[in-house]
């Protein structure tokens, strides 16, 4: 009912999108453009820590103040009540994102777990859970920038922390004798199972409100800071090094799971003893918290795919489902899409198997499939990959390939791009409106401009991450297909009436005088950027395969199909009746709402947004169908507001003409 009242005419459309559409089109330039840490302010990026070291430490601190359910230290238990409050009001009074009510829901959810005296377990989990997601919308540095150096953090260990924590950090230190409360014990397992390199980091740099525990970030340096961080940690687990280091050389799972600093830095014992088992958990952090350089060794690309594949599918028989979808998530971002590129050169219907099939058994491990049907997902994700990694060492590709692969993916990608451009200037023109041409050429050009600065943050500044990838895809496919929806009901409606020239030219006067004309900017601009944006990182990740020279053929190749492409369109609808432009024109326009629905749904599965549920149909990439109910439902409902709409514009322009001969 509600498209159905949607505006027919341009001027409505304009006002009620065109602000919309310009927010959208420089956000999503400009999110692009500069690292996403840039994005927080340093009011937030100061509360956001501060926020994290407190839920941090109430994880680890937590049973010290309640056991079994009941309360064994009072004024512990008293303060990790006001810790829980008061990183919920920190929380709160951030800067608002879209993950603030789902932050909140976390937050609140901590405070009631105390408030019943949950048990530790359940605790660490929501207050960890917390912290992940704070940093997730609220994305500050939190790893070292170079492998941190173990003797500096060992000697100003011992010249700075050894008089309280004691020499082998036990607790026992001179100076802490006197202490309320003691000094922490470094070289308790259970305590730090609960703690990452980067809760040490963020104590030393913070300090611990109400303990001697005092700021060290005006005495030493951030990298002094990680030296000492790093080597703290590993004194818990220094019993036994030698089988650390053969652990970590001989686990797959483990070096898929640990596949840098960043990931070793956050890493918990306590969470990793999911997939590992705490002991060899205990052993591999021991053995990587005091050789840092080692993580050089973990997997990258289909490896690091199948590696936390397996680590997935561990951490879902432990009985940890929550742990088990974001590494089976990690698994597609992390390890398939980087080689995206390389994959579809040599096998593009291989690489679409591996997606759908990925999101399938991530949506068995959301809906909580039985052990043995989640094995059998996982099996089948395996095999797929496996034949993948075969493709994608083969060899470098050859001229012939890459030359196809960047002709093809122009061809493809720039196809919607154009029609959506070219059907503006006809309707322009046929309007006789060739000063707004200029809006739309404008957007356009920038948004190839936009390409190419993509093109240089992809490989020189910043790595853009796959989920942002496909988030950006996804939600600008969806946004796009919306608006041409309802320019598609308005061509239609205006398809079936009479004395076009006139109508036309009154209305497009009347909205481009009120400064409206940036509405064709942001139109053009947000449509071809859409499709730049995935040529371009396809093209960034082509250039590595050598070729360059052919690449560039295929490009050049693929820029001239389309020019004769728009040529043969545009003269074509010079020669059309106005009437039989607009029909023709909403027919193309609703063809491209239902591509690009199915195209948009799909892209937010690949990101872990929405579930897989396989459906029997065929997968016409061109088309936007995909074997996947999701996209599919997404494309009939877009298909049944069109008929909707269609046959209420029908019977409206009949009840008119009746209305007329009386």
């Amino acid at each position: 009912h509600a498209i159905l009242r949607l505006p027919y005419t341009l001027t409505m459309i304009i006002n009620r999108i065109h602000t919309l559409l310009l927010a959208a089109a420089f956000l999503l330039l400009g999110g692009l453009a500069a690292p996403a840490s840039a994005q927080v302010t340093a009011k937030d990026s100061a509360a956001v820590l501060q926020t994290w070291q407190m839920l941090d430490y109430m994880a680890a601190d937590y049973p010290g103040a309640v056991k079994d359910g009941t309360v064994i230290d009072a004024s512990e238990y008293k303060e990790m009540q006001e810790f829980a409050a008061t990183a919920a009001r920190r929380i709160d009074a951030l800067t608002p994102t879209a993950a603030t009510p789902d932050l909140n829901a976390k937050a609140a959810s901590l405070v009631a777990a105390i408030h019943a005296k949950a048990s530790s377990d359940e605790v660490a989990t929501k207050a960890h859970a917390v912290t992940k997601a704070l940093l997730a919308a609220y994305p500050v540095p939190t790893t070292p920038t170079t492998a941190p150096d173990l003797a500096t953090g060992a000697r100003l260990y011992q010249s700075t922390c050894a008089a309280c924590h004691g020499a082998t950090g036990h607790g026992d230190g001179p100076a802490g004798a006197a202490l309320t409360p003691p000094p922490i014990d470094f070289t308790d397992t259970a305590r730090a199972d609960q703690r990452s390199v980067l809760s040490l980091f963020e104590t030393l740099s913070q300090g611990v409100e109400g303990t001697s525990m005092a700021s060290y970030k005006d005495t030493f340096n951030e990298q002094q800071r990680w030296d000492l961080a790093y080597y703290v940690g590993s004194l818990a687990y220094a019993t036994d090094a030698a089988a650390g280091q053969t652990a970590w050389h001989d686990d797959a799972t483990a070096r898929a799971q640990l596949a840098g600093l960043k990931e070793l830095t956050h890493a918990r014992a306590s969470e990793l003893g999911a997939s590992l088992g705490v002991t060899k958990a205990r052993d591999i952090l021991g053995h990587l918290r005091a050789h840092p350089q080692a993580v050089a060794e973990a997997p990258t690309g289909l490896a690091l795919a199948r590696g936390r594949l397996a680590a997935s599918l561990a951490a879902y028989r432990h009985g940890k489902p929550a742990s088990a979808t974001r590494l089976a998530l990690s698994a597609y971002l992390d390890g398939v899409e980087p080689v995206e590129a390389q994959l579809d050169i040599r096998n593009r219907p291989l690489r679409s198997k591996i997606e759908l099939t990925m999101g399938a058994y991530r949506t068995a491990l959301k809906n909580g499939a039985s052990t043995d049907q989640v094995t059998a997902e996982a099996g089948r994700v395996d095999a797929l990959l496996a034949k993948a990694q075969d493709a994608v060492n083969a060899g470098s590709s050859n001229a012939t390939a890459v030359f196809l692969g960047a002709f093809t993916i122009l061809v493809r990608e720039g196809l919607e791009a154009l029609l959506v451009v070219v059907a503006l200037l006809a309707c322009l023109r046929k309007a006789e409106r060739a000063d707004g041409a200029r809006y739309v050429h404008i957007g356009w050009i920038a948004a190839i401009a936009a390409g190419i600065g993509t093109w240089f943050v992809a490989r020189y500044a910043i790595a853009i991450s796959g989920a942002s990838r496909e988030l950006t895809e996804g939600l600008s496919s969806i946004f796009a297909a919306v608006v041409l929806l309802g320019v598609g009901l308005w061509m239609h409606q205006k398809s079936i009436g009479g004395r076009w020239q006139a109508y036309i030219k009154a209305k497009m006067n009347e909205a481009m005088g009120r400064g409206s004309l940036w509405f064709l900017f942001a139109l053009a601009f947000i449509t071809v950027y859409r499709e730049i944006f995935e040529t371009i990182l396809f093209y960034t990740a082509l250039w590595n395969e050598g070729q360059q020279h052919w690449m560039l053929a295929g490009i050049a190749a693929g820029a001239v199909v389309l020019a004769v492409v728009a040529w043969v369109m545009l003269r074509t609808s010079r020669r059309l009746p106005l009437g039989a432009f607009f029909k023709a024109s909403s027919a193309l326009i609703a063809i491209l709402a239902v591509v690009l629905a199915g195209k948009g749904v799909a892209a937010l599965q690949e990101a872990g947004w929405v579930g897989v549920t396989l459906a029997p149909v065929p997968h016409i990439d061109i088309l936007g169908i995909f074997p996947s109910w999701q996209p599919v439902l997404a494309q009939l409902i877009v298909v049944l507001l069109l008929v909707a709409g269609f046959a209420f514009n029908n019977v409206r322009d009949k009840r008119t003409a009746l209305a007329r001969a009386h």
